[in-house]
Order: C-alpha cells, then structure tokens, then sequence
C-alpha cells in the first residue's frame, strides 16, 4: 500500500517520484505555499530531496494518490533552514527525532470528516518510526490539526505561536508517539495490518 523510497532503492521509483513532485505542487499552488523549492517546473523540489530523505508513496493502480517525506535533524531541514520563525524555542536534534513534510493527498481522493489515504500515511509514520527508533517528529501544521492528531493519540507540544506563511497560519510542532498511536490508528483504519510494503525500514539510508 505504502512504498518507501530511499537513496538504496530510489531508480526503481523514477516515475513515482516525479509524480509525487507534481502531487505536491498541485497541493502548494492551490494553497499559496511555494517555498525552498528548487526551479523544477511544476513540481515541487527543494534541496531536502537529497540522498538522505525518506520519501513515502501511497499508490493505487500504479498512481501515486498520498505522499509524504522525512528528513533527519541531524541535517539541514525545512523547519532549520526555511522557517525557523516558527520555533520560539530550538527544535529537538537528534538520531530519535525526524522532520515530517510534504504530507499531501491527492484532492479527489479526500473525504469529508475522515480520509483513509491520510491515516494510512501516519500509520505508515508510525510503524516507520517504531522500526527505525524514532520517537519524536517535528513538523508545520495548521493550528485547527492539533486535535486530530491529539485524536490519533499522538502528543503535539507547539514550539511556537502559529505565524502566517503564504496567507495560511502554520504552527511548528513536535509529534510524540509510541506503540498506542499505532494501536489507535489501526483502530481508526480497523484493520491492524501494517501498511508499508516489504522490510527496507532501515534507517541506514537517513545517516549514512
């Protein structure tokens, strides 16, 4: 259900890849959100694309409809280096702590209230994170998401005041999780299989 790319597996997934650029481009054009993107005509591609993100697509019928992209804090990330505004407090570093971005879905395949594509991603977060060690994610967020992740029982702290960027209010966030964000996710999905596909869950490819 859920594909993970990395640096080891990337040329598999060239075309993936490019339309997981353009889903993201589309979500940014129509929320006024371009920023630290590289020059890449419609698609969106920054200087986090690099050899040490994580990238995870969801794809049916051979058609990327979800996407989202982990970069480690050890590196520069889209939080360090384009909106550190947002941070009134330094952002946790460390091997225990990634920066989620570019979460998207593709807008024909939302529904009202709930989307089953957006909960497989944060299943597929959450089950990546466990594996990898990870326990804490760093992210922007609209302020209204807080209660829907406090609803899949992550543990949101702000680190800062929500600030307007590109029209829109964005807050910086670090996300807390263990095995019962899992369990509650599963619940939500009601169906308790994992969701990434195949075992390269190796967090190698984030520090090497």
């Amino acid at each position: 259900m859920i594909r993970l790319v990395t640096l080891a597996n990337q040329h598999h997934y060239r075309n993936e890849m490019d339309q997981a650029f353009r889903l993201q481009n589309r979500i940014s054009v129509g929320n006024k959100r371009l920023r630290g993107r590289a020059p890449l005509p419609g698609r969106e591609f920054d200087r986090f694309d690099n050899i040490h993100a994580v990238h995870m697509l969801y794809i049916n019928r051979s058609k990327v409809r979800g996407y989202q992209r982990i970069v480690p804090t050890s590196r520069p990330n889209l939080l360090s280096e384009v909106s550190p505004e947002l941070c009134e407090v330094s952002p946790p570093v460390g091997a225990h702590v990634c920066e989620l971005s570019r979460q998207c879905v593709q807008p024909n395949y939302r529904a009202p209230g709930s989307c089953k594509i957006a909960t497989a991603l944060w299943a597929g977060l959450v089950e990546w994170g466990l594996e990898c060690g990870i326990s804490n994610f760093i992210t922007e967020i609209e302020p209204d998401c807080l209660i829907p992740l406090v609803s899949l029982h992550f543990k949101p702290i702000p680190l800062g005041l929500p600030q307007k960027i590109g029209g829109q209010e964005m807050l910086a966030v670090i996300l807390s999780f263990d095995e019962r964000t899992l369990n509650r996710i599963h619940e939500m999905r009601a169906d308790k299989k994992n969701v990434l596909v195949g075992n390269s869950h190796h967090p190698d490819p984030l520090y090497a």
